[in-house]
């Protein structure tokens, strides 16, 4: 049975770039872990979620608003993610806090990556306070990722052209992320 990993655009502001870079990644992942994922873009912005509005802790699982059960579903569904986020104040996006806010069983056990872009650090700062969020939630940050940094550079007419160094980081994350989401499989049932 193939393992489903989403794909996360994090970013949910006008004019982002979150999207050129996930497709790059999602075309990728398709293209080179067929046999591990199979590999679903997910775009956040898609779910218009709120600042969290939920009246029950999300502990309990039971959600009343639309935008919440879908959100659960996608989530739940899924083994394994990788985030693709910019970087906001040497932190995640509000968007980012937010989603994991909105949901809590839906995300444990089970392992996710970044792909993160910003200016010269890559996103990289931001990673390291997402992660700390995650492991709140029982997920497993891998040491893998695909940091971009000064990402402008490898936009073309609004499409992300990665380098060599890109595609390298994703084919070493790809697989490590198979790794861990099918032994925390186990945890899961």
């Amino acid at each position: 049975m193939s393992l489903k990993l989403n794909v996360i655009t994090v970013s949910t502001r006008p004019n982002r770039v979150g999207p050129a870079i996930a497709k790059w990644f999602v075309d990728y992942a398709k293209q080179e872990s067929s046999d591990l994922f199979d590999v679903e873009d997910v775009d956040l912005a898609s779910f218009s979620l709120p600042v969290f509005d939920e009246p029950k802790h999300p502990r309990f699982g039971e959600y009343e608003h639309a935008h919440t059960k879908a959100w659960s579903a996608s989530v739940d569904a899924a083994d394994a993610f990788v985030f693709v986020t910019p970087e906001y104040n040497h932190g995640p996006p509000a968007s980012y806090v937010n989603a994991m806010t909105y949901l809590a069983k839906e995300w444990a056990y089970k392992p996710a990556a970044f792909v993160s872009y910003g200016g010269v650090s890559g996103g990289l700062r931001g990673v390291h306070v997402a992660k700390t969020i995650m492991t709140t939630m029982k997920m497993v940050p891998i040491l893998e990722a695909v940091p971009i940094p000064m990402f402008a550079e490898s936009l073309k007419d609004g499409v992300f052209e990665a380098k060599e160094i890109h595609e390298a980081s994703a084919k070493m994350l790809l697989p490590e992320l198979a790794k861990w989401a099918e032994a925390l499989r186990t945890m899961r049932s």
